[in-house]
């Protein structure tokens, strides 16, 4: 964490992910924590904030979150392509190693024994709500996020502020392949 991190009113997590940004997914469980990529994300429900993630069987945070109850979804940055790729495209149980291997900075928030990947622009930590047959047909999860923070750099009073922060802060949108599209510019329409 550093000083550039702020919490995030609850009734404004959405906003963290409403825009559609490939998200770094982590979890932790008996002393193991991952970290993986999904293209797959988006807000689902305001009050309480409510978000899906689609995470294929396959995949070890899968069975780290089905046990813990508990996963966090980062928005990583244009600096953090090359990671997001790394941990899209390296599993646990291929590399042990994995974590180290990527690069990847982990740290915990106060009062949050997960998790949290540095670097980010932000962080929404979610208590999954189980719907094992959306899992199991659909790879589809659910979470209420119980927390949030952000990089008041690039979201603050409740809003992104990609057109006034730093190029590197923009969220990536993953395309296919290890190839990514940055955020774009601010259009502002008036009804």
């Amino acid at each position: 964490m550093n000083e550039h991190t702020k919490p995030v009113a609850l009734d404004k997590a959405y906003r963290l992910i409403n825009h559609g940004p490939t998200v770094l997914v982590s979890a932790r469980h008996a002393g193991v924590d991952n970290v993986m990529a999904a293209a797959w994300a988006c807000g689902l429900d305001f009050s309480p904030p409510k978000v899906t993630v689609v995470i294929d069987k396959i995949a070890a945070t899968r069975g780290l979150i089905e046990q813990s109850g508990y996963f966090v979804l980062q928005i990583p940055t244009v600096e953090q392509a090359t990671l997001t790729t790394r941990l899209g495209t390296t599993t646990l149980a291929s590399d042990p190693e994995k974590l180290a291997h990527a690069g990847v900075e982990l740290f915990e928030m106060e009062g949050v024994n997960l998790p949290l990947v540095a670097g980010c622009s932000a962080w929404l930590v979610c208590r999954l709500i189980p719907e094992p047959r959306n899992q199991q047909a659909y790879d589809l999860f659910i979470g209420e996020v119980t927390h949030a923070w952000a990089d008041s750099r690039a979201f603050r009073d409740g809003h992104w502020q990609f057109e006034t922060a730093a190029p590197e802060l923009r969220s990536i949108h993953h395309v296919a392949g290890g190839h990514y599209y940055a955020i774009g510019d601010a259009i502002a329409t008036h009804p």
